[in-house]
């Protein structure tokens, strides 16, 4: 069963019928995690790097930021079982997607968000497909842990 993790929003299974799919990463980060011994994995994808930019709608949806969505996914997996040293995690998206120099760079920021607190809390990344100018699509199967990216105009590639 396809689950389609939405722009700010996240999704956790333990349900190994589970594909969980995010679309659209542009300069937003989609966060793969899967703990193959629990059988465990979620996906994060969120918009901006910092929450203080408007803690009101981080209160309302952690997922859209950084710093609140990613301990929010570390978390939930924990709760079905899945442990840390276990967890493989990629990383997809952090692009400028719309052309030209991009005034806010928000495609970088998210990235090195996503550095600073993996680096905070000794997580290593396994595998990523960031930056660049083309939208991407990420893929995390719950029967196996793999995780495939799909970058527009270009085959599908595994992490």
């Amino acid at each position: 069963m396809t689950v389609v993790v939405g722009v700010a929003d996240m999704k956790v299974s333990n349900q190994a019928n589970h594909l969980l799919v995010t679309h659209a990463l542009g300069s937003c980060i989609g966060v793969a995690v899967y703990d193959p011994q629990a059988r465990v994995g979620g996906l994060l994808h969120y918009m901006l790097p910092d929450s203080s930019l408007d803690p009101a709608r981080a209160a309302e949806n952690p997922f859209m930021f950084a710093d609140t969505g990613i301990p929010r996914l570390f978390r939930e997996c924990y709760a079905l079982g899945a442990q840390k040293h276990r967890l493989a995690v990629k990383v997809a998206g952090g692009g400028q997607v719309l052309g030209g120099e991009e005034h806010f760079q928000i495609g970088r920021r998210n990235y090195a968000a996503l550095r600073r607190i993996f680096l905070r809390n000794n997580v290593l990344v396994d595998n990523e497909e960031v930056g660049g100018a083309k939208a991407r699509t990420l893929f995390l199967d719950l029967a196996t842990g793999r995780v495939w990216v799909k970058v527009i105009g270009q085959n599908l590639v595994e992490l």
